[in-house]
């Protein structure tokens, strides 16, 4: 009588461990977290408001645009970008549109420098092209 609760048991703890093995769920969940996913890219109403050049860009395109960057992030396969004048902060957030491409623009965020307060993006974007010019 003893038996058949031992098996029933075993047979329990052994359904809980499922995918413990280091068998090829393991490895499928492993290769699938050093690639990246694909980012897709905003709309074309996004581009269209003034941030051309700047969504799409990869970093040495807005280095040239804005000049030296304020921060310059790397986080995996990401990199962020920040700009900035006395009043206006604008981070850009580069990411690869496909596995083992070079990063570009895909988000962009502005804000006054003072109060944190969310600014046009493209108004911000054209005032540190200018600084950058001069």
């Amino acid at each position: 009588m003893r038996h058949p609760l031992i098996l029933a048991l075993a047979g329990s703890l052994a359904a809980c461990s499922g995918g413990s093995s280091g068998g090829p769920a393991s490895t499928v969940n492993s290769a699938a977290t050093r690639a990246p996913a694909p980012v897709l890219m905003p709309s074309q109403s996004v581009r269209d408001a003034g941030l051309e050049g700047v969504i799409g860009a990869n970093s040495a395109g807005l280095l040239g645009q804005f000049g030296k960057a304020r921060i310059d992030l790397k986080e995996g396969f990401a990199r962020k970008l920040q700009f900035a004048d006395e009043n206006c902060v604008l981070d850009i957030f580069l990411y690869p549109l496909q596995s083992g491409q070079e990063p570009v623009a895909t988000h962009i965020e502005a804000r006054n420098r003072q109060t944190g307060t969310a600014l046009d993006k493209a108004a911000c974007a054209k005032t540190l092209r200018n600084g950058a010019k001069k």
